[in-house]
């Protein structure tokens, strides 16, 4: 299989890159996101893609989008057009994109994640043992790493530009930056929206731990579902049969990645978390892409 890095598309104006996805211009009002094989971890691109990810990125994303949107439970608008991503391409650039890519509707973009935590972990874990709360939701006493919450919290993020740490925020700091009305809004309906994805992952032997949705405002206001959507990418995803209390079970998402730079080194240092990153041996990217392919093969089938 032949990874996918970087993309170059002459037929459609290049707006952004992402840490994972490339976005070209359609028009004034839609936008081509082709999700590469580029994988990053601590804000840093690595330089060797994964391959096979970007196309499992999209068939998740597609997959959720099906069951949470208006096919489905009708839970939130959604920024997928329904056109097909290979008739804005030319035809020699359609093998690049396909199968990696979304038609989708060109939306203002919210300037904040929003992170629904179901379990206590990650940088939650890390917050809740300083001050018994996260992102200034107060918490029970006596939770342990991996805990689940008596019920699922909302935490957002205001996000970053590529490269730099998203910050965790409290609801009040969000409501402040974009409006009370708004920022209810979306903890509502990302709160739901977790909640039926978690019930569906539960019966494929999965726990998503936490997730972030991103949301955007077409031209009449609508709150609508965008970018990606529930993928390892985005989510801590747990197998059910490992989970115990008081360990993060192993995940199938970039952990392992995490783990092995966690110790990796760059020219005889320990790897300080900035560029330029270290060098992925083969063992890591095929462990790395088991994992994601396990995360596909077990909530789809």
């Amino acid at each position: 299989m032949t990874a996918v890095h970087t993309t170059h598309l002459k037929s459609l104006p290049l707006l952004a890159r992402g840490k994972v996805r490339d976005n070209y211009a359609v028009g004034d009002d839609r936008i081509l996101m082709v999700a590469t094989d580029r994988i990053s971890a601590f804000d840093v691109v690595m330089n060797e893609p994964i391959p096979g990810k970007g196309e499992l990125l999209t068939t998740l994303s597609l997959f959720w989008f099906d069951r949470l949107g208006p096919k489905g439970a009708n839970l939130c608008p959604i920024h997928l057009t329904g056109d097909d991503p290979l008739s804005v391409v030319a035809p020699e650039e359609r093998a690049m994109v396909q199968g990696r890519s979304m038609l989708v509707k060109r939306l203002r973009p919210i300037p904040v994640e929003a992170v629904v935590r179901g379990y206590l972990a990650g940088s939650g874990w890390k917050e809740y043992q300083q001050s018994g709360s996260v992102c200034g939701v107060a918490l029970p006493d006596g939770l342990r790493n991996a805990s689940k919450l008596p019920a699922p919290i909302f935490t957002p993020a205001a996000k970053a530009a590529v490269g730099e740490h998203d910050e965790n925020i409290t609801f009040d700091e969000m409501a402040a930056r974009i409006g009370a009305e708004l920022a209810e809004r979306i903890r509502d309906v990302s709160i739901r929206l977790y909640q039926a994805a978690s019930d569906y992952a539960a019966t494929r032997g999965i726990i998503i731990a936490d997730t972030k949705f991103e949301f955007g405002l077409d031209e009449h206001g609508t709150l609508t579902l965008m970018d990606e959507v529930l993928t390892p990418d985005s989510s801590r995803y747990w197998p059910a049969e490992s989970y115990r209390e008081g360990a993060n079970p192993p995940s199938f998402d970039k952990q392992y990645l995490r783990d092995w730079l966690e110790t990796a080194q760059v020219d005889g240092q320990l790897w300080n978390k900035q560029p330029p990153p270290p060098t992925l041996p083969p063992y890591v990217i095929e462990q790395t892409a088991a994992r994601y392919r396990e995360a596909l093969a077990r909530l789809i089938g």
